[in-house]
């Protein structure tokens, strides 16, 4: 009996032996997920559809931010026209569904990876933390640009004739309403001038501002292109891309046509955005062989620049772009135009909802 108690406990510690031991893969196989990918790929193909994709983003990019600009030769596109706020407002969709469908998902994904440490990214929702924090960021940026400009113009306006002086006391309770949903402002003796100025110098900012927020993503996407070795990634990605770079800079266009940049100014602002893909298609090309994108390092820097760039390419989106377009006062008094801009919007949002399922 003794004998057979103690050979019963060794096969027992045999066969745990055994199950541990044929666990062991199991938890390998886990872990290599956030290794690099080493299947067999065609490099040459993919590198042909890179150097394809930087051409071909760079000129729907430079055509559609390009389209409003042309607004001085082309009478329908100017911003006092009515189709401008149907092509705006179209843009804007596609801007506030880049935000929420494509770029906030992807910055969840990268942030709650499970090849980063559960301590601290595990512990508390960075990525809506993040993209909270940069919308209001954007806020303040939008605020105190907007305040400072409009303080710095009304400074310099004030250097007028006795008489203009005299005129501007009555006026100094003069009170302007710059947010984007209020396009008017308060007190009789307003200028002409000086509220025109106001609303250019909002527009000014809120291009910027705009700029900044695709140029951040915009570079994230670049290189996840440039860095991908697989063509079935690559080509649909590509077809996206190439949607989104075009009406992303109709949106971007239009608030350069309403800042009235100098053609100097605006058309670096064009250039710029328009390089900023395929410079990041580029890189990520250079960073292929080296590059990761399951590594701790590239997780987390893609995954905080995606959530601050949803952050602020949604607030821009809803307040800068919308709201100042659904409130102004010839949308409201005109039925068709406010229904053709709901559609537009509609329109814009669902077809750039509609591609997530490729990009």
């Amino acid at each position: 009996m003794i004998n057979l108690g103690a050979s019963s406990f060794n096969i027992f510690n045999l066969l745990f032996l055994l199950i541990l031991l044929s666990s062991t893969p199991y938890v390998v196989s886990g872990e290599c997920t956030c290794e690099a990918e080493t299947t067999e790929k065609n490099k040459g193909e993919a590198l042909k559809y890179k150097i394809a994709s930087i051409a071909t983003i760079l000129f729907t990019g430079a055509v559609g931010v390009s389209i409003p600009l042309l607004g001085k030769r082309i009478p329908t596109l100017r911003p006092e026209h009515d189709i401008f706020f149907m092509i705006k407002a179209f843009a804007a969709g596609v801007i506030l569904a880049t935000g929420f469908i494509h770029i906030l998902p992807d910055a969840f994904e990268r942030l709650t990876s499970p090849c980063l440490n559960k301590n601290p990214w595990g512990k508390f929702p960075f990525t809506g933390f993040i993209a909270m924090v940069s919308a209001i960021g954007t806020l303040m940026v939008d605020s105190f640009a907007t305040g400072f400009y409009t303080r710095l113009h009304f400074k310099n306006s004030k250097q007028l004739s006795p008489d203009e002086e005299e005129g501007n006391k009555h006026a100094g309770h003069l009170h302007v309403h710059t947010h984007a949903t209020h396009g008017h402002a308060h007190g009789s003796a307003a200028h002409p001038e000086e509220l025109n100025m106001a609303e250019l110098i909002r527009f000014r900012v809120i291009s910027q501002v705009l700029e900044m927020g695709i140029v951040a993503h915009s570079v994230i996407i670049g290189i996840s292109l440039g860095a991908s070795q697989s063509t079935k990634t690559i080509k649909p990605l590509l077809a996206a891309l190439s949607f989104h770079q075009f009406f992303e800079g109709l949106g971007l266009g239009g608030c350069i046509s309403q800042a009235k940049f100098k053609t100097t100014s605006a058309a670096i602002m064009a250039t710029f955005f328009s390089l900023t893909t395929p410079l990041g298609i580029a890189i990520g090309i250079g960073i292929s062989s080296v590059y990761n994108e399951n590594s701790p390092t590239s997780l987390i820097v893609e995954g905080v620049f995606d959530a601050a760039s949803a952050g602020i390419l949604i607030y821009m989106a809803l307040v800068d772009l919308l709201a100042a377009d659904f409130m102004n006062p010839r949308v409201q008094s005109n039925l068709k135009i406010h229904l053709g801009a709901n559609i537009s919007l509609l329109l814009g949002a669902g077809c750039m909802s509609f591609i997530a399922k490729w990009a």
